[in-house]
């Protein structure tokens, strides 16, 4: 009975909220319902009421005026290579406007200079999903990309950028450097160490771990080494040759 009593007075207490902080005696009531007695209908108005209570903060701290001058600071910041401090500005800013592409793409290179390599790429990703057209995303990502040696990935990366700016030179010159990079690898010009490694780290790639355990492209793989006419046929195939030129550039496969 109380527990259902508190549940009623914590729903009562979220139609008259009109502010975040309104919130968070409805929250309290909850929380005191489910001590009583722990309902899923209360869990879920308290979840509820969580989440009403942290989207109204988001809209009520929203101001890009103020997310502009945080990200001016980071970028004082970031040309004085005191980059911790203009990630605390690049993060304040996107609190402040979450939808700023070019806050993203700043942060993602601050992230890019401290080797934080997986928050580098998050922050590009999401830089590319807000604005599909700003270059600067793509090549964000395809440096963390190619740092990370994913030189085939980082080449569909800066290709798809050129797709949006033709002509950038940051783009262009990412494109040559992977292409070197596999070309590299084509050739079998990497020294032992080099293969060992990119090897180690293809195989902890999803998409190189399907391509392996695939029974079709093991299939073909057997052809390559002993039917040169099937091994003739599959070079028709442009899904299955672009499979295994993943594979050669991670240096899984080696084409004499």
């Amino acid at each position: 009975m109380i527990a259902r009593a508190l549940t009623r007075k914590g729903s009562a207490l979220v139609k008259m909220a009109k502010c975040s902080k309104d919130f968070e005696p409805a929250i309290e009531t909850f929380q005191k319902a489910l001590t009583e007695h722990r309902n899923p209908d209360t869990l879920k108005k308290l979840n509820d009421a969580e989440k009403a209570k942290k989207d109204l903060e988001q809209q009520e701290y929203f101001d890009p005026k103020i997310a502009d001058e945080e990200r001016e600071k980071g970028n004082e910041y970031f040309k004085q290579q005191k980059y911790p401090e203009a990630i605390r500005h690049y993060t304040e800013a996107l609190r402040r406007n979450p939808k700023d592409p070019k806050a993203y793409s700043n942060r993602a290179a601050c992230y890019t200079k401290l080797g934080a390599m997986p928050e580098g790429l998050k922050d590009a990703e999401k830089c590319i999903e807000l604005d599909p057209t700003f270059a600067k995303g793509y090549t964000r990502k395809g440096a963390i990309q190619f740092f990370m040696k994913e030189y085939d990935k980082a080449l569909e990366t800066y290709q798809e950028g050129l797709k949006h700016d033709p002509n950038n030179p940051e783009l262009l010159d990412g494109v040559r450097r992977c292409v070197e990079q596999i070309n590299k690898a084509n050739r079998g010009d990497l020294t032992p160490e080099e293969l060992k490694e990119r090897q180690a780290k293809a195989m902890q790639d999803p998409e190189i771990q399907n391509i392996l355990t695939d029974p079709v492209m093991r299939q073909v793989l057997i052809d390559f080494q002993e039917n040169p006419k099937a091994a003739q046929d599959h070079t028709k195939n442009p899904m299955v040759m672009n499979k295994i030129q993943k594979l050669v550039s991670a240096g899984i496969v080696q084409i004499k």
